[in-house]
């Protein structure tokens, strides 16, 4: 399988700004203003449009900051229907353009070209897409009910100012009126986010502090297999027999919730740090400095001598750098996880790290694409649970699962809509989590409310490394057999007295 190429690592990136909805508002309607001024711009006419500019500025700002998500959205239409009677100003053909050069974006180069030649989607996509697109309540370009009104408030005051510029209005009187608007705007949401705006998941408090950084191993090695955007009822409802009996032979906690954002950089990037954006810097797939800013449960590891490796996509490169092993985005779906699956194999001979993650995109992609309220999403979840037994089976032939614990998860779920995932929409919110293997507790299911968050201290726990520095996550104590929890805190006490 080949690896992301520095051309496809650069491309991920620039896709980003037309995918996540922060940089793509912008984008989009620089982009509309200037093919609906073409004829000005060419013909040397382009001042009255570039001043008009300075009128919306502020609005760019407000709208950048704020996303208006899930139900907010619906507030989104008040600044417009509060310009529309102040200004008295609509420009039918302008919102007729944006309108048809947003869905033209979303439903056909998007929604069917680029998943063409990207995972090999029929040519026929356009005929689901569109109803995808127009329910959608993630934080990316296709969430159509937050977009549009963003957009057309933003169309609207720009070319009206451009217009009373162009008829010999003063400037500054006319920028006056339209950024008190944008400061009226600016409260609104504010106002908004600030009290409605509450279905964040809580933020722990303290770094990892429920069990002593141990010192020593639990596990000898640790497989994580996530697969991307495995929605947790659809998984109920697959026919994954393997997975299901990993589980019921293992622990599962049943209340595991992602981070916010829930986008699959964000989720990574916070699983294997061990805390939330806001303190690891990841906060979407559009990343600008690369690097998470904390220690990786990598970092963890090489400090006692010990080797980890994340097989994943080019967009984890930019939070884990020379710490991934990539795989190229770019091939039919449908043989994409078996070619993730060839080349976790490959890491292992070759390289045998005590710590291998593997991220699994066939059921992400297929939600992206197809929505998950089909036959294909399920049948997606079903294809990697024959691929994970199958690899399961082939690190127990070579003896590599003596004293190694498995863990399966998703790093976030999906909604409605184009598989869509950011906000916490229903659907997204919690994941399946367990683990298996000799230090784990058979049979057993927890049922309190866990973080993501948890899983590299967890991990460092299993392998004796230090938890990373600002890992907040408690480690899943719960899992560890009895026995094994017992010797561990011997282990702290004899630590203890030696002291």
């Amino acid at each position: 399988m080949k690896e992301a190429s520095r051309f496809e690592k650069i491309a991920a990136r620039c896709w980003n700004l037309l995918n996540e909805g922060k940089p793509f508002t912008p984008i989009f309607v620089v982009g509309t203003m200037s093919i609906h001024h073409a004829a000005d711009l060419m013909g040397g006419h382009a001042w009255t449009w570039l001043i008009g500019l300075t009128a919306v500025l502020p609005l760019f700002v407000v709208y950048y900051v704020y996303d208006y998500p899930l139900f907010l959205r619906n507030y989104l239409w008040i600044p417009y229907v509060v310009f529309l009677i102040v200004w008295s100003f609509a420009d039918a053909s302008l919102l007729l353009l944006a309108s048809g050069l947003y869905f033209f974006f979303t439903v056909f180069f998007w929604g069917t070209l680029y998943y063409h030649l990207r995972i090999g989607t029929s040519w026929w996509n356009f005929t689901r897409f569109w109803k995808l697109v127009l329910k959608n309540s993630d934080s990316t370009s296709g969430n159509a009910q937050e977009q549009l009104p963003k957009c057309f408030l933003l169309l609207s005051v720009w070319e009206y100012a451009s217009q009373q510029i162009d008829q010999g209005a003063a400037l500054a009187p006319l920028c006056g009126a339209l950024w008190l608007f944008a400061a009226g705007v600016w409260l609104f949401s504010w106002i908004l986010h600030r009290n409605l705006f509450d279905w964040q998941p809580e933020i722990i408090p303290t770094y990892t502090n429920n069990v002593p950084s141990p010192t020593a191993p639990v596990s000898d090695k640790v497989y994580v297999i996530v697969i991307d955007g495995m929605r947790k009822d659809r998984f109920e409802a697959a026919n994954a027999p393997f997975l299901k009996r990993l589980r019921a032979q293992g622990t599962e906690f049943a209340q595991m919730e992602t981070v916010y954002p829930a986008r699959t950089v964000v989720c990574f990037t916070s699983m294997l740090t061990g805390t939330y954006p806001f303190e690891h810097g990841i906060r979407s797939n559009m990343v600008w400095k690369l690097g998470a800013k904390v220690e990786t449960i990598f970092d963890s590891l090489r400090k006692v001598g010990k080797t980890g490796r994340l097989l994943g996509i080019a967009h984890l490169v930019d939070s884990f750098g020379d710490d991934v092993e990539t795989v190229t985005a770019v091939m039919p779906n449908d043989l994409a996880d078996r070619y993730i699956i060839e080349r976790a194999k490959r890491i292992v001979e070759e390289q045998n790290p005590d710590l291998l993650v593997v991220q699994l995109i066939a059921t992400d992609q297929t939600g992206h694409s197809r929505g998950v309220l089909y036959d294909e999403y399920i049948e997606k979840i079903e294809e990697a649970d024959a691929l994970i037994a199958e690899f399961v089976g082939w690190l127990e032939e070579r003896g590599e699962l003596e004293r190694a614990t498995l863990i399966v998860c998703a790093d976030h779920g999906q909604a409605d809509g184009i598989g869509g995932h950011g906000h916490l929409d229903e659907g997204e919110r919690y994941v399946p989590f367990f683990l298996y293997g000799p230090a784990i507790e058979a049979g057993k299911r927890v049922d309190e409310k866990k973080s993501l968050v948890s899983l590299a201290p967890t991990i460092a726990y299993l392998l004796g490394a230090p938890y990373p520095s600002h890992s907040r996550g408690p480690v899943l104590i719960e899992a560890m057999r009895k026995e094994e929890s017992d010797e561990e805190a011997a282990r702290h006490r004899l630590f203890a007295g030696a002291q």
